[in-house]
């Protein structure tokens, strides 16, 4: 890393996570969603609803949020609806397993799978420190979570 150092680099992810977090992009019902699913995490109080409206061709077209939750909750909702607009319901799927690994495994347990797009993942970045706090892993994945539920037709998802 030249010229900046990691306490640079981890001001910058609290900065962006923090701007997501008072700033939420997408924090809307949608009025012409066609799936959506209820997140609850019952540790810290954290919910969220995930509204998705996808293509009879499975192409997410826009993805919105509402809930309440901490600044990690609520930025990861807030990424996770600019990241997943235009993707396949494939690549959404892959771009949540990756990122949950992320979150949860040392980066030398990665499963790099396919149809992955990695500047995604880069942008994502700002919140794998959470694995370093397992009760932060939750708050960062709830969102992610109730995404895949509203994908397969769920209602409900919980970190429990």
């Amino acid at each position: 890393m030249t010229g900046a150092t990691m306490d640079d680099l981890r001001d910058l992810y609290q900065e962006v996570i923090l701007d997501h977090g008072k700033n939420p992009r997408n924090l809307r019902h949608p009025e012409d969603s066609n799936r959506e699913a209820r997140g609850d995490n019952p540790m810290c109080g954290d919910k969220v609803t995930v509204y998705l409206k996808v293509s009879p061709d499975g192409i997410v077209e826009d993805a919105a949020f509402e809930g309440r939750g901490c600044a990690i909750s609520t930025a990861s909702a807030s990424m996770m609806t600019e990241l997943v607009a235009g993707r396949t319901e494939a690549e959404v799927k892959a771009l949540f397993e990756r990122f949950h690994q992320m979150c949860t495994k040392d980066d030398h347990e990665h499963v790099h799978g396919e149809g992955v797009d990695e500047e995604a993942l880069d942008r994502l970045q700002v919140l794998a420190g959470v694995r370093q706090f397992p009760m932060r892993v939750k708050c960062a994945t709830l969102a992610w979570h109730t995404l895949d539920a509203a994908l397969a037709g769920g209602a409900k998802a919980s970190t429990e």
